[in-house]
Parts: C-alpha cells; structure tokens; sequence
C-alpha cells in the first residue's frame, strides 16, 4: 500500500479491514461489502482480510486476501461454528501484522474476530476501531431476553441474543481494549455509555443505501386504495413483529389493506404468533430476493424494534417510497412527522394510531414519502463512506 502516514490529508489512508464473515453473502456481510467499497470510492486504500468473499470489487486500491478459503476450499462455518471461525481469522490476521508495520495507518475489526488483532497492533502502535453494527451486547440480551420472558417465546440454544457468558466477556474485552468502537447510530453510542465506556473512546459513522437497487416508483398512489404495509427482517423477538401485528389487527387499516412479512420466523416466535398471523389481511411471504420491487409496491415500512444498530432497512425502505413507521430506537435518519412516524418501544397504542392517521390522511402520507425520498442523497453508501474516512481521521488524531 502507497504513501505514508499523514492523518491530516496528503496520502491516501492506509486501511486494513479485517472481516471474519464471508463478505458479500448477506446481512452484515452484504454491509461490510459495502462499507469497503464506498471508503475506498472515498479515497481510502484498503487492505482487506477476510474468512472469504463471494463479491469481487472492482477498484484498484481495494486488494482482498482470504483467511478461511483457499481455492474451491473453505473452511465449514457451520460445522466448527462461527466463533471458533472468527477466532481463527482473528488468530491468522494479528500474526500477519509485523510484517505490515509501516504499511497501514489504522485497522478497522468486527466483534468476536478482534483481540488478538487489537493487543498485536497495540505493540505495533497502530490504532484499532472496532465497529459495533449494534448495542452493546450486554444491553441487547438484557432487553431481548425480558421481552422473551414477558411474551413466553424462549429462544433457543445458540441464537445470537440467547445469554452466552464467554461471548459476551470476549466483547466486553475488545471493548475494553480497542482504541475506538464505531458506533453508527447514537442509539448504539448510548448504549455503550450506559455501560460506563468513555463518550471519547465512541466515533460515528453512518451506513448506506444503494440507490441503484432501491429506488421510487414513477406510478402514481390510488389514494382510495387500501393501505399495504410491509415488514422486512428477522423474525424473532428483537424485532418487535409481534408489536406491529397487534397495532395491524386493531388499525382501521386491516379491513381494507394488506400487510406483508417478509423474512424467515424464529419457529417458537411463529407458533406463538399464529393467532395473529392468521388474520385475512396479512401475508407471510418468508425469504425473498425481490425486496425492493415489494417496498416499491408499499406505502407503509414497520419496523417496532426493540433493539436496533441503525435499522439500514429504514434507509432502504424510504429510499423506495415506503414511508417508515418504526420505534425510537430507530431514529438515526427517520424524524417523526419529517420522513416516518415514531413510537415508543412497545406503544401499540401510539402504532396503531400512526398506522391509522397515515390511512385516513393520504396528503401526509405523500409528505412524508416525498421528504423520505428527498433526504436519499444524504444516506446513500457514497455519503457513508466519506462519513466513515471522517471517523477513521478522528480514530487517528486522538491515538498518534
């Protein structure tokens, strides 16, 4: 990698992303493709090791080495199971980094593939950001965790927010130890607070949306028409579909309208909810691969979460014309009565009213959407990864 260190501008940032997961496959993989391209697109070089890729990038200044795949071989996550994988590339990448001295400028790791890195390049003097796409791990099984008691849908043996002690202490060392924690959302900075991190030791940053995929529709609204609502995620707890379909059965909306689910259930999650699934009006469509052509079809985007990082799904549904009804962990970019409707977590009376005032007043609706669709420049993946070089400067001028 070119150039030399210069935290002020000149060079090109030398970065080294390391990435345990398969990058481009789906979820936080899909992001962290993303995240990369769009730094590099924002002038940065980037060295990326990662367990492998599925996704080729076509820049120059982005080179990919894989740490769990060689050739038609991988390594089976399944099978040895993601931590001990993410603590093997964690392993692989700390004992490639004195050989990369003076070569990088700053490190950027993901949760459970990182101590090791993070204690090495301390040695070295290289300053680490560890990124956090959620809570603090501590907070989010506390809060999923009540809300499954209260509900009586257990969660089970290995699901990512079932109480895991050795998990949970590994993370709370790469807090510790890390020079930076990448927050992309304040509701995630708070979280960290809250567990007593310093507010100095968290550096924001923001995701994106790729506006080439998810885009408005040019047909115009019936606003006669009933009302078509969808949900696009997880299934499970966390997500609070359980909120959303007690505000759907009691809208006026419902008798007109369609709701549309789209994810794959947590099955105990399902069984509890087949009461309210069953109802006329709602369509469990399961995995898809044509979202945005489904939000493109919608008025209304819910999302009732209970715990959210950012909620990119957000920023995907307004960039689509989908107007984001969702709760106040979900506030980073939707701003309520701006471009979304905002609730308390688990205000079903509040939800089911918004629900209502966007079916009975279709001007607001329009005003919504139009706002939704007009702050799109502002969080696509190009505005992102300037906004993710930014944290990467402020990581360096407090750590050299």
């Amino acid at each position: 990698m070119a150039g030399s260190r210069n935290k002020f501008g000149g060079c090109p940032l030398r970065v080294l992303h390391s990435f345990p997961h398969r990058l481009g496959m789906s979820r936080i993989c899909t992001t962290a493709w993303y995240e990369i391209d769009s730094v590099a697109a924002a002038g940065a070089d980037l060295l990326v090791f990662a367990g492998d890729s599925l996704r080729p990038f076509g820049r120059a200044n982005v080179r990919v080495h894989k740490t769990l795949s060689w050739g038609r071989f991988r390594l089976p996550y399944r099978v040895l199971g993601a931590r001990r994988m993410c603590m093997l590339h964690d392993w692989l990448v700390a004992h490639q980094l004195p050989r990369l001295a003076g070569q990088i400028d700053i490190i950027h790791v993901w949760p459970l593939g990182a101590l090791q890195t993070i204690r090495v390049a301390r040695r070295l003097r290289i300053p680490v950001a560890l990124e956090r796409c959620n809570a603090h791990t501590r907070f989010a099984y506390e809060v999923v965790q009540k809300e499954c008691g209260r509900i009586g849908v257990p969660l089970p043996p290995g699901h990512e927010h079932a109480f895991n002690p050795d998990i949970l202490m590994r993370e709370e060392q790469e807090y510790t130890e890390t020079d930076a924690l990448l927050c992309p959302s304040e509701f995630t900075a708070k979280t960290f607070i809250d567990q007593g991190i310093p507010r100095k030791k968290l550096v924001r940053f923001i995701y994106g949306v790729d506006e080439t995929r998810f885009y408005g529709s040019d047909k115009p609204r019936d606003p006669k028409a009933g009302l078509r609502m969808i949900f696009v995620g997880v299934c499970a707890v966390r997500k609070g579909l359980h909120f959303a379909l007690e505000a759907w059965r009691q809208s006026l909306a419902s008798k007109s309208g369609r709701f549309l689910i789209v994810g794959e259930f947590l099955p105990a999650y399902r069984e509890k909810l087949a009461p309210l699934l069953a109802h006329p009006s709602i369509e469990v469509l399961g995995h898809r691969n044509d979202v945005p052509e489904l939000m493109r079809g919608c008025d209304l985007f819910i999302m009732p979460s209970i715990e959210e990082g950012f909620g990119l799904v957000c920023t995907e549904a307004m960039a689509s014309g989908c107007v984001p009804i969702v709760s106040d962990v979900c506030t980073e970019l939707c701003r309520h009565r701006h471009n979304a409707m905002i609730h308390p977590v688990g205000d079903v009376t509040m939800l089911t009213s918004h629900i209502d005032l966007l079916h009975q007043d279709r001007q607001l609706l329009q005003r919504l959407r139009n706002q939704g669709l007009a702050d799109v420049p502002s969080f696509t993946w190009q505005a992102a990864g300037k906004t993710l070089l930014a944290a990467y400067r402020q990581v360096l001028a407090a750590n050299t």
